[in-house]
């Protein structure tokens, strides 16, 4: 049985023999996408700055994919007591990528879906 942390390795492994290594750039913060000049209902590319070394990074795209993570942050957790400090989500889930897609003109939807946490005592935790 594969795992997601087992799997994860294997598939960026598989993008970057497919991608090439000289086309990945990582630790990217991406704030802005650009829209196409020819097509205001496209999106052409991205802004983003280098977290690690001061360099801008304009990129330009064929296709651009959203991939953000959700907004796990937007509302205060009910825990109590020990584990009101704890938290099973990523804490960069701030929703960042809505606002982003929303910006430059994109249709969100499926906004009713909630999450309900699997209950223990003192604490809400993800089932399984």
């Amino acid at each position: 049985m594969i795992h997601g942390e087992s799997y994860k390795p294997i598939i960026a492994e598989a993008a970057k023999m497919a991608v090439g290594e000289e086309n990945i750039y990582e630790r990217v913060f991406i704030f802005e996408l650009l829209k196409d000049k020819n097509d205001p209902n496209a999106v052409a590319g991205a802004v983003g700055f280098s977290v690690k070394e001061p360099k801008f990074y304009v990129f330009k795209a064929k296709a651009v994919l959203l991939a953000t993570g959700g907004a796990t942050l937007l509302f205060r957790p009910r825990s109590t007591g020990e584990a009101a400090g704890r938290t099973w989500y990523a804490i960069f889930d701030t929703g960042s990528g809505y606002y982003m897609g929303l910006k430059a003109g994109a249709m969100l939807t499926q906004f009713e879906h909630r999450f309900i946490p699997f209950r223990f005592k003192d604490g809400y935790g993800p089932v399984g």
